[in-house]
C-alpha cells in the first residue's frame, strides 16, 4: 500500500531539495526524453522560472503529440452535501448550518435531463459528501443506474470506498473515480481533517490502491492547493502516480490542481499560487508524464482555462453546478466552492474551436463495459 511507499520520503527534505535545484538541473530536465522524479522537481522549483516559454512550447508539442487537438468534455452532478466530515476549509463540514440534501432517484433523474438539455455531454462526475450510512455505497450504485441511461461515462467523487465496493460499482456501470488526497502532508493532514472517516489518513491515501485492486478502468488525483506547499504536495502526488502505473498497468490517470475556492467556511488558503505558477506545474506535470489526463473544473477563471486549453490541459468541465440538485430541483441551495468560469457549455466549447480545438464529449462507451 502506498501508505508505507510514502514513509520513505520526507517532507521537510523534499521541499529542500526543490528549493536547492539550479537553472542547470532544470536545462538537464528538458534535454531528457524520460524524466525522473529529480527532473520533476527541477521544473517545478523556483529555478525554472524563467524557462516557463520552453516548458510551454514543449508541453504542448507533447500533449498534441499523445491527445491531438482535443479538450475532453465533463460536467458534474452533485447528489448530495450530506457529510459526516469536517473538513476545515469545505462548505460541506458538518458543522456549517445549512439544509442537507440527499436527492431521490426520480431528482437525479430529472438532473441528468437537465444536463442534457444544456449540452450534449457524455461524461458525467457524480459527486457527493462524505456520509457513508445515508449515502453510502448502495445509494452511490442506485445513482450510476439512474445516470447510465443518459451518459456513456460515469465517473464518481465519493468518499472513499473498499475494494469490493469499487468492484461492485464497476460491475453496475462505473468507469471512473476520482479523489482528492487535498494534502500528502501526514503530520498537517488531521489539522485539515479534525473529524470523520476523512481524518484518516491512512485509509485515504490507499484508496487508490483499493481503486487499482478493483480494476477500475480511470483513476483521477489531485491535491488541494491553498493547503500546504505546493511544490512538495504535487511531487509527492507525482510519487504517488509513478507508483500507481508500476502496480496498476492498465489503468488510465488523470490529474487536477484545484486552488482554493471561496467557500462557506471562509477558511483562508495558506498558499497562494499565482497563475504563471499553475501553468508551470501543469507543463512540468505533461513533460514528466506524456500520457496523463491534465483535468481544469470551472474553479478556474475563463481566460487562463481558454490558454492552457492549447498548452497541456486535456480534459475540462463546463456549466457546473457544485451544489446538489443545482441543474433542476435545487437551483440555490449551497455550493461546495464557488465556480469562476461561469460561461455555458456553448460558450466554452465556442472557445475551445476558435484556439483550434475540437471539444469532445464523448471519449467512452458503454458497448466496452
Amino acid at each position: 500500500m502506498f501508505s508505507e511507499e510514502i514513509k520513505k520520503y520526507d517532507w521537510d527534505d523534499t521541499t529542500r531539495q526543490i528549493a536547492s535545484k539550479t537553472s542547470a538541473d532544470v536545462e538537464r530536465a528538458l534535454r531528457k526524453e524520460r524524466l525522473n522524479i529529480d527532473d520533476f522537481m527541477a521544473l517545478i522549483s523556483p529555478a525554472a522560472a524563467p524557462y516557463l516559454e520552453t516548458m510551454a512550447a514543449r508541453s504542448r508539442m507533447l500533449t498534441q503529440k499523445r491527445f491531438g487537438k482535443t479538450i475532453s468534455m465533463y460536467i458534474p452532478l452533485y447528489i448530495t452535501n450530506s457529510c459526516t466530515n469536517a473538513c476545515v476549509y469545505c462548505g460541506f463540514n458538518r458543522h456549517n448550518k445549512f439544509a442537507r440534501v440527499i436527492l431521490t432517484p426520480q431528482q437525479i433523474k430529472d438532473e441528468c435531463e437537465a444536463i442534457r438539455r444544456l449540452g450534449p455531454f457524455e461524461n458525467l462526475l457524480i459527486v457527493t459528501g462524505e456520509n457513508p450510512h445515508a449515502a453510502g455505497t448502495d445509494y452511490i450504485e442506485e445513482a450510476l443506474h439512474v445516470c447510465r441511461p443518459y451518459f456513456n461515462n460515469l465517473s464518481i467523487e465519493v468518499m472513499p470506498l473498499g475494494s469490493d465496493d469499487y468492484a461492485r460499482l464497476t460491475r453496475a456501470g462505473l468507469n471512473g473515480v476520482v479523489c482528492f488526497q487535498e494534502t500528502y502532508n501526514s503530520v498537517k493532514y488531521k489539522t485539515y481533517h479534525p473529524a470523520g472517516k476523512k481524518s484518516d489518513f491512512e485509509w485515504r491515501v490507499n484508496g487508490f490502491d483499493r481503486m487499482g485492486q478493483a480494476g477500475v478502468h480511470k483513476i483521477g488525483m489531485g491535491v488541494l492547493i491553498g493547503l500546504e506547499d505546493w511544490r512538495t504536495d504535487v511531487t509527492m502526488m507525482a510519487r504517488h502516480l509513478l507508483y500507481l502505473r508500476k502496480h496498476y498497468w492498465q489503468t488510465r490517470y488523470s490529474v487536477n490542481f484545484p486552488r482554493m475556492r471561496p467557500s462557506e467556511g471562509h477558511f483562508q488558503p495558506n498558499v497562494v499560487m499565482s497563475d504563471r505558477e499553475l501553468a508551470q506545474l501543469t507543463f512540468a506535470f505533461r513533460i514528466f508524464d506524456n500520457d496523463v489526463d491534465i483535468s481544469f473544473s470551472t474553479r478556474e477563471r475563463p481566460d487562463f482555462r481558454n490558454n492552457i486549453a492549447t498548452l497541456g490541459a486535456t480534459s475540462m468541465s463546463a456549466g457546473s453546478k457544485t451544489e446538489p440538485g443545482g441543474y433542476y430541483t435545487y437551483p440555490q441551495a449551497l455550493e461546495q466552492f464557488a465556480v469562476s468560469d461561469e460561461r455555458t457549455p456553448a460558450e466554452v466549447a465556442a472557445a475551445i474551436r476558435r484556439a483550434g480545438y475540437e471539444a469532445v464529449w464523448k471519449d467512452w462507451d458503454k458497448i466496452f463495459d
